[in-house]
């Protein structure tokens, strides 16, 4: 296994872990480092639109070069931050107005990457919305990554998890391994560990038979080379409920071992991994905690 990493000045750098937060872009996309680095964050995620909308205007040369600028000045790479695209986008959708404009917005979320310079891109691969088998749904969303790397470079599709609400599909590391069998470019795409999500839809991630059991299946069926990112997330609501309730670092049903094993597990050294706790004032607070549970 390769312990070390090199970074954009050609250093051996030792694995470490990258733990912040899904912060602010209010304002511009270069505001989001700035956000990230006043809570001591080593990582970050952001939106790169305004996720409550399909379409926004196009970042301006400003604002690429001010974000590249900061990320610069407080040491974020490329393999710290991770973007998330907008909740409204369904790659799975079963009708052809609604695939298609998410097909669309998917694209230009990926084209910003691009312009950003960033290397990867979070997203919920999607809803079959009871009208589709969860195969075909699982199928169109394969395609609909194919289509968006087939016209980008250098940005990763990243897959997350869900809790398997409703009728979202990639609750199960089974029905991501099937989407990822159909993508084409296996070399750019990857998968997004969401804990809430993944104990929720029936991984016991809080026992520590259940951990291992659950992290050598994702090892098993994808491998954990497909790892791009995770979140961390304590659950509002207990195992296998199925309902996606973010709730504080060791104060839900996930409880506080969990992510003292995920802290000083090097499996998980050196990707972007990211707070999405409901309460961001407290976001500083719990980054220092999670470092100070390092043995």
């Amino acid at each position: 296994m390769n312990y070390y990493l090199y970074d954009k000045f050609n250093r051996k750098t030792s694995k470490m872990k990258y733990v912040g937060a899904h912060v602010s872009a209010s304002g511009g996309v270069e505001n989001a480092p700035l956000n990230a680095h006043r809570i001591g964050a080593k990582a970050f995620a952001l939106f790169t639109k305004n996720q409550r909308q399909w379409f926004s205007k196009p970042l301006t040369g400003e604002n690429i070069d001010k974000f590249k600028m900061n990320c610069e000045k407080y040491g974020y790479l490329p393999a710290q931050i991770l973007p998330h695209d907008s909740y409204l986008i369904n790659l799975g959708h079963p009708e052809e107005e609604g695939l298609s404009k998410s097909r669309k917005a998917f694209l230009d979320e990926m084209q910003r990457c691009e312009q950003l310079g960033l290397d990867r891109l979070n997203f919920h691969p999607g809803s079959h919305l009871k009208k589709i088998s969860e195969e075909e749904s699982l199928l169109i969303i394969a395609e609909s990554i194919n289509r968006s790397l087939d016209q980008t470079k250098g940005v990763t599709a990243v897959i997350e998890n869900t809790a398997g609400q409703g009728t979202n599909l990639g609750y199960t590391f089974e029905q991501i391994g099937f989407i990822i069998d159909h993508v084409d470019d296996k070399e750019r795409v990857g998968v997004c560990i969401d804990t809430c999500h993944a104990f929720t839809a029936g991984y016991d991630l809080k026992s520590p038979e259940g951990y291992e059991e659950a992290f050598n299946k994702f090892d098993k069926i994808m491998g954990f080379s497909y790892l791009k990112g995770m979140h961390l997330n304590d659950s509002k609501k207990a195992l296998a409920t199925r309902i996606d309730r973010h709730e504080m670092i060791g104060e839900g049903f996930l409880g506080i071992d969990v992510f003292k094993r995920i802290m000083n597990d090097p499996r998980f050294d050196n990707i972007p991994i990211i707070l999405e706790t409901p309460d961001d004032s407290r976001w500083e607070e719990e980054i220092r905690m999670l470092y100070a549970m390092i043995k």
